[in-house]
């Protein structure tokens, strides 16, 4: 089992940049370092989170979806995307066997990165995709996103994921509005 790495604390205010029209091109250039790395075990390499949404104020860290064969095999794709400059932070084997690598710009990269690796078959990356495109689509429900986001970044949060989980409850909200995808994430 391939060590994790411990989370950094926040212990402070979260920092959102106004949208930055070069994020679709760090994203390329990230899929593209990723693809290489993994070849064919990519399945599925898609820009997602708030650098995917022209308009909306970030955190400027580039997420991704990554979705392989089949997260649990962390020796198919961990080492490959440890030397691509990447570190596992988090295993959530409780939630859809979903893996949480990191790239820092400390990490001798130039590029803040999180990656989300799905199983292939666990529709929680669509679930991303869709909630993308939605507020790509709808300016009422992006500025409502947009509006927690500036909210909740304005107050001293322990850990980021402190801050991700206290948009929650706005996220639910506009995914009832976007649907779910075809079909349910297989169980693990």
């Amino acid at each position: 089992m391939y060590p994790v790495s411990p989370r950094r604390r926040l212990d402070g205010t979260v920092t959102l940049h106004e949208y930055d029209p070069s994020w679709p091109q760090r994203f390329e250039n990230q899929a593209t370092a990723i693809r290489a790395a993994l070849g064919d075990r990519a399945l599925s390499v898609a820009h997602v989170g708030s650098t995917s949404v022209p308009g909306l104020a970030a955190k400027p860290v580039i997420d991704i979806a990554l979705v392989v064969s089949d997260t649990t095999d962390e020796p198919a794709y961990v080492p490959a995307l440890v030397r691509a400059g990447f570190r596992l932070q988090n295993r959530e084997p409780d939630w859809h066997e979903h893996r949480f690598l990191v790239k820092r710009r400390g990490d001798d990269d130039g590029e803040n990165v999180n990656l989300h690796v799905y199983t292939d078959g666990c529709v929680e990356s669509m679930r991303d995709m869709m909630f993308r495109d939605w507020l790509r689509a709808h300016d009422d429900d992006r500025a409502l996103y947009e509006r927690t986001k500036r909210d909740l970044a304005a107050r001293v949060w322990e850990y980021m994921q402190d801050y991700a989980d206290a948009k929650s409850e706005v996220i639910a909200d506009i995914r009832s509005r976007c649907g779910e995808p075809p079909r349910p994430c297989r169980r693990f």
